[in-house]
Order: structure tokens, then sequence, then C-alpha cells
């Protein structure tokens, strides 16, 4: 209890010095709390995080300021005509107009630069769009965008390319990474790592909503009413310690050659009980590609006989270079996938 108290008193005494002179260095507040750098930052992190402290510059320039101190809240908003628009550009535009290389942790900043550019290329490449609206919001704890296109719809896009049965199918195709309807120019990549890299990502199109809940670790389906097109919103915390370069290497890693060889799938989207084969093969459905699949099981209640066989056994079989894991499955289900595997031995 005295070390919580002593924790809080310290962090008291930090915002309440930056109250009573504007902003400060953190040599000037180590001086001044007569505590090490290395304990002080420990504390400036943590005020970040919850946000009663904002940061701008970086190393011996950086700077501390209170909450509510000039700037509460920044916006961008602009619409483009999508043929010969670069991202890359637009990107540059909205970083200066909100001043992100400045405000924003670098770690952040690049999360942000990459999300942005990989989904307004592909509003650009893909959409068969006229036009795109972008909208930016930066305030105290988080950046977040919009990017909105009035085209053809990326589900419908993909259950075309793929003559997919429904919009449906083409969001199970979707989560899964690689999916791409310009595969000799695109990897498919860009909304699978947006998605791990960012700390809210919802992808909606006609009457499918899709968001990835980072906090949550969870993945999450509705039905809202039709829009045209595509619309994709991301949020980033602006004191997340996450590094773009660990989202690749996790997906990506030094012993695949840095290629995508490795994809996490919400077994929930297609439905919470699974009993059939062909849902099982709809499930692996071009998961060779990879070399390594997390099948996540939270939120699945049941799993049948026949679609855990399809799975853990003739996949298995079929593909025997594919390693397939389950993740975060019930008792159940794990009984389940033994039982396959070991009748099948």
């Amino acid at each position: 209890m005295e070390f919580a108290v002593k924790q809080k008193s310290v962090r008291e005494a930090i915002v309440d010095y930056i109250d009573e002179h504007g902003s400060t260095g953190s040599r000037e507040l180590s001086l001044h709390l007569g505590i090490s750098r290395q304990a002080l930052h420990a504390h400036l992190r943590r005020l970040i995080d919850h946000g009663k402290l904002f940061k701008t510059g970086s190393t011996r320039n950086a700077r501390y300021h209170a909450a509510g101190e000039s700037q509460v809240e920044e916006d961008f908003a602009a619409e483009f005509q999508v043929t010969g628009l670069d991202e890359s550009r637009i990107y540059q535009r909205l970083s200066l107009s909100l001043n992100l290389s400045r405000l924003l942790k670098i770690n952040v900043e690049s999360i942000a630069h990459y999300a942005f550019t990989e989904m307004l290329n592909n509003v650009i490449d893909h959409s068969d769009s006229i036009r795109t609206r972008v909208r930016a919001s930066l305030e105290l704890g988080k950046l977040s965008f919009e990017i909105k296109d009035w085209g053809k719809g990326v589900f419908a896009s993909i259950a075309d390319k793929f003559s997919l049965d429904s919009e449906q199918d083409a969001m199970v195709e979707l989560v899964k990474g690689k999916t791409t309807t310009m595969p000799d120019a695109h990897s498919g990549e860009g909304i699978f790592f947006t998605s791990k890299a960012t700390d809210r990502f919802v992808l909606r199109s006609h009457r499918i909503q899709l968001e990835w809940d980072r906090a949550r670790g969870d993945v999450f389906v509705s039905t809202p009413r039709y829009i045209k097109g595509t619309s994709v919103s991301v949020e980033i915390k602006r004191g997340s310690r996450l590094k773009l370069e660990d989202v690749f290497s996790r997906y990506a890693p030094e012993e695949f050659d840095y290629q995508f060889q490795k994809t996490r799938v919400h077994v929930k989207l297609l439905r919470k009980d699974y009993v059939s084969r062909s849902e099982a093969k709809r499930l692996m459905q071009n998961l060779d590609r990879f070399r390594v699949v997390e099948l996540e099981f939270r939120g699945v209640k049941a799993m049948g006989q026949g679609f855990a066989d399809e799975i853990f056994r003739v996949f298995s079989l079929q593909y025997p270079d594919v390693e397939v894991h389950a993740v975060n499955a019930s008792s159940a289900i794990q009984a389940m996938i033994q039982h396959v595997q070991t009748s099948g031995e």
C-alpha cells in the first residue's frame, strides 16, 4: 500500500510541476523530483498512457505537456478524385496538417503511416470508385482515421474474383490473409497486418462489418445498415508500445525468411457451432498457402466429429508441411481434436 501511495504521489508531483511551469524536459523534472531518469520515464509513460500528459519531440529535445494544453483535438477532412491519386502524398498532407511527426511517438507514427497508406492504396487499386473521402482526428489518447469510397465493395469484389457464393464467404477468405484480386501487384497482406498493428480496425461494406479489437484480442462481425462501397476506420492509441516490426516478425518471422507464412483465423466468423465436413473444407480452403495456421476457437461452443476430422486429420495428411494449431479451444473441443488424431493413428 505504501509503495502504491508513493507511486501516486510522484505522478501527482509531475503533473503539478507541469501545470505550474507549462511544459518541461525530463532532465529538469529529474532534478526537481530527485529521482533517476529511468524511474522518471516509467512514471511519464504511465501518465501519457492515461491521457494525463502528452509528449512533443523526441530523445533530448522531448518536452512534456499537461493534457489540456494547446492541442486538445485536431481534425483533417478532404475528398479526392481516385484517378491519379498518390497515397504517400495524401499521408504527407495529413501528417503535416496534424503535426504527426512531432506529436506522435516514433512507433505510433510508423503504424499510422503503414495503415493509412495501405488502406488508401486499396481504394486506388481495387475499389473502382471515382472519389474517396479521408477524415482523421488527433485526440489526447488516440489517432483515428476513416477512408470511405463508393466503389464495388471489398467483399463483393473478392466474391466475384474467386467465384464465391456470397460476400460472407468472401469475408472468411479475407481474414485469412494473402487474399487479393490483383495477385500480380499485391500480396494481400495489407488488411491482415493493419488489423494486427492497430488498436481498433473496422472494415465495413454493404451489410457486413468486421471489427478487430486488439485490447480484447478478438474479432467481431455484425450486419449494420447497407452502405455503398467500403469504409475503413482505424484507431491507434498514442501511448501504444507496439512496434510495426514486432507485428511482422510474428507472422513473417526470420525462420520463414521474413515471408508471410503464418496466419490466425477466428473460427467463429463462420458460425458458433460446427458439425459438417463441408464447413471444415470451407474454413481450410487456401490455408495450404501458409506454413503455420492458428485456428482461434474463442467463442466456439461445439465442434462435430466430421468437422474436426476434416481439419486435424484429413487436411494434415494432405498438407503435412502445414502446422495447424488450435488456440483458446475449450476442453470439449480439445478432446474432440485428440479423438480424431488418435483414431487416425
